[in-house]
């Protein structure tokens, strides 16, 4: 067993073999710009991005047309709040997102502000589950888009997406939700919401290539680009495309969309026994949204009296976070956490820990050992 055991999968996945090997090809023998029309080199590439393009489509249940292909999520995540807000300013320019987003959303939506937007940030229950009543209330006359996380990438809480769509529908309001955290870890469709942002590297792709999903009808979304250039992606993203990183996208999607259920199955058990066995040794453990639908491979705990810091410093052959990639190192409490009503000492002694297809049985049973030890040494020298 390799360590240190890399228990942060929620941040970066690693490239599966099997979409490295379709990627290969596009580095060297077939390199051409899918947007080179007049030769072999560039039909060749826009074939693989049509391939890619029906893949990730498949796994979401969009259509082809659908997807637009980005840098990544938080890429699409701006194309989707300041495109939609561009192009419907006239309609209004109220938005609504939850405390509890994605930091790619709430500076997002924060720069929305500084523009003349006005955003209302709702809040979550101790669980850090948004309420459906009161986003209903929320909504108003001049709301133009709702932004919601499909999962939490801290605590892994999934949200009914399509029971706050419906409403949002019902008003005329355009949905997206950020699907960063759930895509290719549980079932997603695009059926009842109008964009949606997802990120190759979540779901062992690449890093640098993400989607867009726009919907095209019954609502089609109107949307201004943020990045202008060579009219590539139906004149919705400039810039020459990453064919190997759109190519092991499609792949890796292609993958979820087969293994999905079975590592969900296998993932969920890895979790639950990873708990189980935690809270049977450390008495002080919490568990955070335990009482949440939630991902299957994502626990969020903290140690009664501990830093997060501190347990890490003494894991060292565990790799693991205390939130965020994005925040981390901030020294920041973590938002999520606060937002459900945690005070700032007890979301700095949280930990994040995440798995996926490559953890195993053994991984987690170390794992498991090592942080009972490291508290247990920490009490001691305390």
């Amino acid at each position: 067993m390799k360590t240190p055991v890399y228990l942060d999968y929620n941040a970066t996945t690693p490239v599966d073999p099997r979409v490295v090997e379709r990627m290969l090809p596009y580095f060297t023998d077939t390199f051409g710009n899918a947007s080179s029309k007049a030769h072999a080199y560039g039909w060749a590439a826009e074939e693989a991005v049509d391939v890619a393009r029906d893949q990730v489509a498949a796994l979401l249940g969009a259509e082809p047309g659908e997807i637009v292909f980005t840098s990544g999520a938080t890429e699409s995540i701006n194309l989707a709040i300041k495109g939609v807000a561009a192009a419907n300013a006239s309609r209004g320019r109220h938005l609504i997102t939850w405390a509890t987003e994605h930091s790619a959303v709430l500076d997002t939506c924060r720069a929305m502000e500084r523009s003349g937007f006005e955003v209302t940030y709702l809040p979550v229950d101790e669980e850090g589950r948004a309420s459906v009543e009161e986003f209903t209330d929320a909504l108003r006359d001049d709301t133009i888009l709702v932004a919601m996380m499909w999962a939490n990438n801290e605590t892994g809480v999934l949200n009914p997406i399509e029971a706050f769509a419906e409403v949002a529908r019902a008003q005329g309001v355009y949905f997206f939700a950020d699907a960063t955290q759930a895509v290719g870890k549980a079932p997603v469709s695009v059926e009842a919401v109008d964009l949606l942002a997802c990120s190759a590297h979540k779901f062992y792709g690449p890093k640098g290539v993400g989607a867009l999903y726009v919907r095209r009808r019954n609502p089609r979304v109107r949307l201004t680009p943020v990045i202008n250039g060579g009219g590539q992606e139906q004149g919705l993203r400039g810039g020459t495309l990453n064919v190997p990183g759109i190519v092991g996208m499609g792949a890796a999607a292609e993958l979820a969309r087969e293994e999905l259920e079975a590592d969900s199955a296998r993932l969920r058990g890895l979790r639950d026994r990873l708990e189980r066995t935690l809270e049977e040794s450390l008495p002080e453990l919490v568990i955070h949204s335990r009482n949440a639908a939630r991902l299957p491979q994502t626990v969020n705990i903290r140690i009664r009296g501990l830093k997060a810091d501190h347990v890490m410093g003494a894991a060292r052959d565990l790799a693991f976070s205390a939130g965020s990639a994005c925040a981390s190192g901030s020294g920041k409490p973590s938002h999520v956490l606060t937002a459900m009503g945690l005070t700032p000492d007890e979301a700095r002694s949280a930990i994040r820990l995440s798995f996926g297809r490559f953890t195993t049985e053994e991984e987690i049973n170390f794992a498991a050992g090592r942080l009972v030890e490291a508290v247990e040494a920490l009490r001691e020298a305390a």
